[in-house]
């Protein structure tokens, strides 16, 4: 198999040749092309065509936010950056993101590994990211009356009878998230979020993703006796 073109984008040229130095040592990895902002990231990548984007968020000129929307539509992007806030860390999600990696807190297999499964297609994260996407969810939803009323979580949680991890699984669903994001955001594989979703899809009588999120946000109830 062909190596994987890589593209690195920060500003600071330690961090890029320090990430260049530590991928050349993996075999099934080629560093193409450097950037050091949005604008010449998105130049790079339309010229090299990268099989994976490794993007800081904060540049100067066009940041890596901004930079963001019109890479995903070229290449997989990976975020790499040390900005932890967590209304960041769900923008990049919400604009294509294929993962999200704070500096400190991976080994270098470890990157190697979100490279490969940024390329698959498969989320990658590491602790402080995920924690700040699980706070960023939990604050936005104390800002919308129909997920944050204690009074509706109650009437759910008794109507339906979901387990504290099944009530989080489907409050990731209810975001927007899918199973690979949630198996990222609470550490567990895949094929145990298809489980819980298996088991909230037959407590909560439904079928598909929306119906279920219609039902657990109250804006639809299922004819049951019990239920609503």
């Amino acid at each position: 198999m062909p190596a994987l073109r890589i593209l690195i984008a920060d500003d600071n040229p330690v961090v890029r040749a320090g990430l260049a130095a530590l991928l050349a040592t993996a075999e099934d990895l080629d560093v193409t092309a450097q950037a050091a902002d949005g604008r010449e990231a998105l130049n790079l990548t339309r010229l090299h065509r990268p099989d994976v984007v490794l993007l800081d968020v904060r540049m100067p000129g066009v940041d890596g936010i901004s930079a963001l929307p019109h890479l995903v539509r070229l290449a997989p992007v990976l975020m790499l950056t040390y900005s932890t806030e967590s209304e960041v860390v769900r923008e990049a999600l919400l604009l294509g993101a294929g993962g999200y990696l704070v500096h400190g807190e991976f080994t270098p297999d470890d990157l190697i590994r979100a490279i490969h499964d940024t390329h698959a297609g498969r989320a990658h994260f590491t602790p402080t990211a995920a924690d700040a996407l699980l706070a960023e969810l939990r604050a936005s939803s104390q800002t919308q009356p129909v997920v944050a009323q204690s009074s509706q979580r109650l009437v759910n949680h008794v109507a339906y009878g979901l387990s504290s991890r099944e009530e989080e699984v489907m409050d990731l669903i209810a975001s927007g998230m899918n199973n690979q994001q949630i198996a990222a955001a609470c550490f567990i594989s895949e094929k145990t979020v298809k489980n819980h979703i298996n088991r909230i899809f037959a407590k909560l009588q439904t079928t598909t993703r929306s119906e279920a999120i219609a039902r657990w946000l109250g804006t639809a109830r299922p004819g049951v006796t019990g239920h609503g």
